[in-house]
């Protein structure tokens, strides 16, 4: 790695700046059940700073802690709402503690595995004419990348190129389309917690919290989005990642299988397990300028889904 790219992979890895001392005991002492230190708190998360992550982990539990006791003084505003971010916290901060202790042995496995991750994406992006477009791990980073995918093929305009469009764009989709995405999510309560549908699936309220989640705050994206934002925008997204297949297409029109996969209008997005540390991340492809076509087909590429 060269020393420019190491230059912007630290940058790319610096740390999250975290709320101050002040203003979490306040917010926690005030209303503890505010929603943008417990967004601030989960974006937290993807830093790979150890102190970060135990400094979030420790004011999530203490807002857990004081939220009983905030609810029983006075009426809950939020309602279902806050209820369910006091499960996102409370998963965040069990998701923290379970982190290892990063020590040098960790860090020298973790640099290998995100080199050898990061070879085998970038054979497979110049197999089929892409580069890399680094977003950011914000916990925003699947929609930023299909928001920057759609200013690039002329979907959207570059100044409505931005993850809150994506956001709002999936989460109508599913919220209209509940049959194509309950069948698939799980209960967060568990299969005997209140709401829960049949083989503890998701319920109608707790999917409908769901979906407000995706549209309104940093909660990760994965598939049942990528799915939701493919048929909102009617294009296959094409999912570039280490494993197998190389590549994962989500076609909105159910088209046959075809290994075309340069020539296809479709958003290209890589997935990443181990480039940025913890947890998932996706970046946005764009076309190479100036590269000559590759004349070999791209067989055993695609996994439709």
């Amino acid at each position: 790695m060269g020393s420019s790219k190491k230059n912007k992979f630290k940058q790319v890895f610096a740390p999250t700046p975290s709320p101050t001392t002040n203003t979490i005991n306040n917010t926690i002492n005030n209303d503890p059940n505010d929603d943008d230190l417990v967004d601030d708190l989960l974006t937290a998360l993807d830093s790979r700073d150890a102190a970060v992550h135990r400094e979030s982990a420790t004011v999530l539990e203490e807002i857990q802690t004081k939220q009983p006791a905030a609810r029983a003084a006075a009426p809950d505003k939020a309602g279902s709402k806050s209820r369910f971010r006091a499960r996102q916290g409370r998963k965040a901060a069990a998701r923290a503690e379970q982190q290892a202790p990063i020590d040098t042995d960790a860090d020298a496995k973790l640099e290998r595995e995100a080199k050898d991750e990061e070879r085998a994406i970038n054979r497979i992006c110049n197999e089929l004419g892409l580069e890399m477009h680094e977003i950011n791990p914000d916990g925003h980073c699947l929609f930023s990348a299909v928001a920057d995918q759609l200013a690039t093929l002329n979907v959207v305009l570059p100044q409505q190129a931005h993850y809150t469009l994506a956001r709002r764009a999936a989460a109508e989709y599913m919220l209209a389309h509940p049959q194509d995405f309950v069948p698939f999510l799980p209960s967060v309560e568990g299969e005997d917690g209140a709401g829960a549908g049949d083989s503890g699936i998701i319920g109608p309220r707790e999917y409908a919290r769901y979906c407000a989640s995706i549209r309104d705050t940093a909660v990760w994206g994965g598939e049942p989005e990528i799915l939701a934002l493919s048929r909102a925008y009617a294009i296959p997204i094409h999912v570039v990642q280490s494993g197998q297949p190389p590549v994962v297409v989500h076609d909105p029109s159910c088209a046959p299988r075809t290994d075309n996969l340069k020539e296809q209008r479709a958003v290209r997005i890589s997935y990443h397990r181990r480039m940025y540390g913890l947890g998932e991340h996706y970046n946005s492809l764009r076309p190479k300028t100036g590269l000559q076509k590759i004349t070999s087909p791209l067989k055993n590429l695609l996994a439709p889904t």
